[in-house]
């Protein structure tokens, strides 16, 4: 099959990297806004680049990657359905609700799957922490606390523009929640705070961010990220229920300390989260593959990624107005 990527930044080189490595893809075509990027990266995988990215449209795809920044993700994926070609879009599917809306009313009735990139749905951790609850095994869930904390923020170009630490951080917690659990969240109650450099106040953002999530069974969940986590990328799922615990994203190379007793990481802590992620990347590649080739289900359809959306746009506006936010408050 042929498969075509948009956007070589670093997850989407990355993508041309994995794609390239898979026997049934027989061609890569890749496709930057900036042509001379795209034949660099094409040049050292070995691949094929085309000068624009509608370029694509006429390769004769059989799906498209799209790892372009945000604002470019709704229009290339209608592009894509309207073409007939398979679709895998890096979150979120559009920049806000009503875009993503208007992507599922495009696609709707085109028979064209579109997976969205929730990578954590494919990591062993997160795949086991949910065989742990469908089991049964741990009893009535009560608990789960979750986080995302990145070691160095994004360059401050990318703050203005990423929609903010919930919708473009935390989300990957949110869809992790309730991938985990099998439950929705029905309200939310976050706050935020900024400590560090004064972009993140000026893009009305925050550098650091808590929720506490009601689930439709009562179960909480308590969410937290920030982009000062100096020990290293940090990335927990932890499942507490009555007759037992398990967590996600602990190994020797998860960046705690104990403070009392002198246990500390065994490896050098991750770094990002291309590296803490890297297995769950291709395993996702990989289900695309499925997809395209019609030899599964599309693992995360568009509808599952506006149910995270809903979650990280009513904690935007719960920090903002200090108030516990539904979610159909939010939803369209």
């Amino acid at each position: 099959m042929r498969i075509g990527l948009a956007g070589v930044g670093r997850i989407g080189a990355g993508h041309a990297e994995t794609l390239r490595g898979l026997a049934e893809v027989e061609e890569v075509v890749v496709a930057d806004a900036d042509p001379g990027r795209a034949r660099e990266v094409a040049g050292k995988l070995g691949v094929r680049s085309v000068d624009e990215v509608d370029a694509l449209f006429t390769a004769g795809l059989d799906g498209l990657v799209v790892a372009t920044p945000t604002a470019a993700h709704a229009p290339l994926v209608i592009a894509a359905a309207a073409a007939g070609a398979a679709v895998f879009v890096e979150k979120p599917v559009a920049s806000d609700i009503d875009g993503t809306l208007q992507v599922l009313a495009a696609i709707r009735g085109s028979g064209v799957p579109v997976q969205v990139g929730f990578q954590r749905r494919f990591d062993r951790g997160h795949l086991a922490a949910r065989e742990a609850v469908r089991s049964g095994r741990l009893g009535r869930v009560h608990t789960v606390r979750a986080c995302t904390l990145d070691p160095v923020p994004p360059p401050d170009a990318y703050i203005p523009t990423s929609g903010g630490l919930f919708r473009d951080c935390s989300v990957h917690d949110f869809d992790g929640v309730r991938f985990v659990t099998g439950r929705e969240v029905v309200e939310v109650s976050a706050t935020g705070a900024n400590q560090g450099s004064s972009v993140f106040a000026e893009s009305g953002d925050v550098d650091t961010g808590a929720a506490v999530l009601t689930l439709d069974d009562g179960t909480l969940a308590v969410v937290s990220a920030t982009r000062y986590n100096a020990a290293g990328y940090d990335v927990r799922l932890e499942v507490l229920g009555f007759r037992g615990s398990v967590v996600a994203g602990l190994d020797d190379r998860t960046p705690l300390t104990s403070a009392g007793d002198g246990f500390h990481p065994a490896g050098p802590p991750h770094t990002a989260f291309l590296e803490r992620f890297a297995e769950a990347y291709e395993a996702e590649l990989r289900a695309f593959v499925d997809v395209v080739a019609g030899r599964t289900d599309n693992p995360c359809p568009p509808e599952e990624g506006l149910e995270a959306f809903y979650v990280a746009e009513a904690c935007e506006i719960s920090r903002r107005e200090k108030r516990t936010i539904t979610i159909e408050e939010v939803r369209r």
